[in-house]
């Protein structure tokens, strides 16, 4: 009777097991980094934040009570979007929404879902639902303009196929999806709008005004710090900034006067900084308007040539 060996047994090189726990680890719930009291937003913006952030104990008087799960029996899922220039306060609102209701927060950026590999993106999405579901938390799209844009219509390669796929599986998963989902972008112009009628309610974030700005620049100046700065002084001269670039501007500021040897932070060093972050944007506004996009038809040899001579890859 012959004697057949035993197989081997094939053990994965670390390299590919760090791979697959990487993939297993993408969708790991956190607890919320920030509560409503920490974000500081014009009253009309707040009130639509604790509107979407009392959902949960106004649900029972809404649905059982008041009757509105006979009326709208599919409702019981909400989508928020958060939407507005950079740097106002969205992610943080994510952050504070969630902790509201107690739950931990998903963060999904396109980056964890997108992959090279045509069909994988959809698993990949699916399975960030799936993980939201099963540890409870609030799911949150970011940047969700890279996700939620306008299909193609005419498509003429595989990747807009695959786009296409995607999209629709980003709505099946949100039809049946019922509890939160909040999403945040900066395009909100640029969102299809399939996914605009099923997100219930959409928040603007302007801006701040000067009320604002006060509050914001009084948040960003230490107690300890030694300063002959003023608040008020600063949100009545600066306009346009938003609460990420008075954050910049402080840090930028004090490690200047540090490099300098400076015994307190002096309000030029904060003017300066001011003036530096609102030129590069403007200056960054100013490029955009002049960018404009050619679309050209060209030939399967042509793009297999381009890559050949180092100049494109094919997706």
């Amino acid at each position: 009777m012959p004697i057949r060996s035993k197989p081997a047994e094939t053990k994965q090189s670390p390299a590919t097991e760090n791979v697959q726990a990487k993939d297993e680890e993408i969708f790991i719930p956190q607890e919320p980094r920030y509560s409503l009291d920490d974000i500081i937003l014009p009253q009309a913006t707040k009130d639509q934040i604790m509107d979407v952030a009392t959902y949960a104990e106004n649900s029972y008087r809404v649905f059982e009570i008041w009757g509105f799960k006979h009326t709208h029996k599919y409702s019981k899922r909400i989508g928020v979007n958060l939407y507005g220039a950079p740097g106002t306060g969205k992610t943080m609102a994510a952050h504070a929404i969630a902790k509201n209701l107690g739950r931990k927060i998903l963060i999904v950026n396109y980056a964890d879902i997108e992959s090279k590999f045509v069909g994988e993106t959809p698993k990949n999405i699916r399975k960030a639902f799936e993980a939201a579901k099963a540890t409870n938390s609030i799911l949150f799209f970011d940047e969700a303009d890279a996700i939620l844009s306008k299909r193609v219509t005419n498509m003429t390669q595989a990747v807009d196929v695959s786009v296409n796929q995607t999209r629709s599986v980003m709505l099946m998963l949100m039809n049946e999806y019922q509890d939160f989902i909040i999403f945040a972008t900066n395009f909100i112009s640029n969102f299809d709008p399939a996914f605009m009628r099923r997100i219930s309610v959409h928040v603007k974030f302007d801006l701040p005004d000067e009320e604002c700005r006060k509050k914001l620049w009084q948040m960003y100046i230490p107690a300890q710090l030694p300063n002959n700065l003023d608040a008020a002084e600063l949100a009545k001269k600066f306009e346009g900034i938003s609460g990420s670039d008075i954050s910049n501007a402080m840090l930028n500021a004090a490690f200047k006067a540090a490099r300098l040897h400076k015994n307190e932070l002096d309000k030029n060093f904060v003017f300066e900084s001011v003036e530096n972050i609102l030129a590069s944007k403007a200056a960054n506004e100013n490029n955009n308007a002049k960018v404009s996009v050619e679309k050209r038809k060209v030939s399967e040899e042509y793009v297999k040539k381009q890559v050949a001579e180092g100049k494109g890859t094919v997706i």
